[in-house]
């Protein structure tokens, strides 16, 4: 017997609390399987099993215990043996049993059907760990049909998260059942799908479908599965612009790797010409419509969200409700850097290989900025501020499926033209929905261009844990006063949100100034000035 106690997870952390039990008690558990999942004040974590045998629960879901306090048991095969030695009663001779018990054996062998019989075993894949901050995925839709026969490593399915979409690989051999369906929302370690390891696509169809006149709807099914799970099978960016355009994914041919339809296919489909008696056809279905008093149509439609969508939500109105949020703003003279650019983007390019865009220049100065006022990069955890003495900037895109903010590392190390080398590679991820979790995890610092789109003006909410963010804006040219002159000058509105649990109003105005004098004087963050 082997108990198991609540290991020490960290200096800081007292106590935890069991949040799931995976293993039900009195089942039993290999070594190494996750039994449960323990929640601290920190992070989630899992506690897997120590060795194999039978599992008794000590605890209860939801309990919370301290450091070193026992969770479970674990009954091994050696304490089960000396259990059953010592309640097993010595054996009695008898003459008779000893006959049964013989001839039993015998009879049971004759009556296994070893042609049906198969050393199948079962295979429960599960919801795998994709982030600290992930707790649940949404299975977007099944590459593999439910009864085929899948190989090792072949992809079964796609599962959405609130961050990126990721394949589910088969772990096994054997034929796929599933369990969950297309558009359930799973939380992590949930169980997906089944793999029979053992059976063949044969032996299904035979245990399945006794009468021989079902066997050739079966015989297709393993010709089928012959082919690429990609064949017909659009990416994620390519599935985001054919449901855009209406456009059923089977009535596209695909070009990339082993037939998948690419993004460029996707965007080439042209949706074919419905004949008029389909048109009346989805007249009938759809409700008539009440016409205006106006004059005007009234249709409307409902779509819903998607994970991304619904966490971008929940956290926004988090960040709204949990902070001390302000926004203080200021201009910038772009002229310097537009001049800049002008005289040496052709060199530039011709020596990195990448274009000299306005994001490296916002970006450095703002990693000068943060150096000298570091509670702008700060943050709050628990009752502590966290000071970083390093700037992982977090840079707003703009995605099919919506809003993700992927990280540059030590940004304040990299020049110029590592900068705009790191932010056109992770941009291009971005639109391609090809982001990892850990490209999007953490980030102390965030920078959002609305002037892409022609903002003006805007007050950008703080990207959580982080405690501010910057906001850029349309460069327009307008008049200003200038050494006692209106003149006109290609000017920019900079906006600065930020948590005022953390930073002063004297902290954040000097911080935005601070960038405003690097931006409008380039030459300052060459010099180090």
């Amino acid at each position: 017997m082997i108990e198991m106690k609540v290991p020490a997870v960290g200096e800081s952390v007292t106590e935890v609390t069991i949040g799931t039990w995976f293993k039900k008690d009195g089942e039993f558990v290999k070594a190494e399987e996750v039994i449960c999942e323990l929640e601290s004040d920190k992070a989630t974590f899992e506690l897997p099993a120590e060795t194999s045998g039978i599992l008794r629960h000590q605890a209860k879901k939801g309990d919370t215990l301290p450091i070193g306090a026992i969770i479970c048991k674990i009954e091994t095969a050696d304490s089960q043996a000396n259990t059953a030695s010592k309640n097993t009663p010595p054996p009695v001779a008898d003459t008779k049993n000893e006959v049964k018990n013989e001839t039993k054996p015998e009879i049971k062998a004759e009556k296994i059907p070893t042609s049906m019989e198969t050393k199948s075993e079962i295979m429960t894949m599960t919801v795998p760990p994709v982030g600290e901050s992930i707790n649940e995925v949404t299975l977007s839709n099944w590459i593999k049909k439910d009864g085929d026969f899948v190989k090792m490593d072949e992809v079964l399915c796609e599962l959405e998260s609130d961050k990126a979409t990721f394949e589910l690989p088969a772990k096994a051999e054997g034929i796929l059942r599933h369990i969950a369906k297309a558009g359930d929302v799973l939380a992590i370690n949930s169980p997906i799908c089944k793999i029979e390891i053992g059976a063949s696509a044969s032996n299904t169809s035979a245990l399945v479908t006794p009468p021989p006149a079902k066997e050739e709807p079966k015989k297709e099914a393993v010709v089928e599965s012959k082919d690429s799970y990609a064949t017909g099978t659009p990416s994620p960016a390519a599935s985001k612009i054919l449901a855009e355009k209406g456009i059923n994914p089977q009535e596209v041919k695909g070009s990339g790797k082993d037939g998948r339809i690419t993004k460029e296919d996707a965007m080439n489909a042209e949706k074919p010409v419905t004949p008029p008696a389909k048109k009346e056809e989805v007249k009938t279905e759809t409700p008539a419509v009440t016409p205006s008093a106006f004059g005007g149509s009234r249709n409307s439609k409902r779509e819903k969200m998607t994970p991304l969508r619904k966490t971008v939500a929940r956290r926004l109105v988090a960040v709204k409700n949990e902070t001390a949020m302000l926004t203080t703003f200021n201009e910038v003279n772009m002229e310097g850097i537009m001049n800049l650019r002008a005289k040496y983007k052709d060199a530039f390019k011709e020596k990195h290989g990448v274009g000299l865009g306005f994001m490296s220049f916002f970006a450095k100065a703002v990693c000068i900025a943060l150096q000298e006022f570091p509670a702008v990069n700060a943050s709050i955890e628990g009752d502590e501020i966290v000071y970083n003495d390093f700037v992982d900037i977090s840079i707003a895109v703009s995605a099919p499926k919506g809003l993700v903010v992927p990280v540059i590392r030590n940004a304040e190390s990299l020049s110029l033209a590592d900068i705009e080398k790191e932010v056109l590679r992770l941009a291009g991820k971005a639109r391609d929905n090809k982001l990892s979790i850990p490209e999007m995890t953490g980030g102390t610092f965030t920078i959002t261009n609305g002037g892409v789109f022609g903002s003006l003006m805007s007050t950008p909410i703080i990207n959580a844990p982080q405690s501010a963010i910057l906001g850029m804006h349309n460069i327009v040219e307008r008049p200003i006063a200038l050494n006692g002159q209106v003149v006109i000058k290609p000017m920019m509105y900079v906006a600065l949100s930020y948590d005022h649990r953390i930073i002063d109003g004297r902290e954040s105005v000097s911080f935005l100034v601070r960038v405003k004098q690097l931006l409008e004087d380039p030459a300052r963050m060459l010099l180090g000035m």
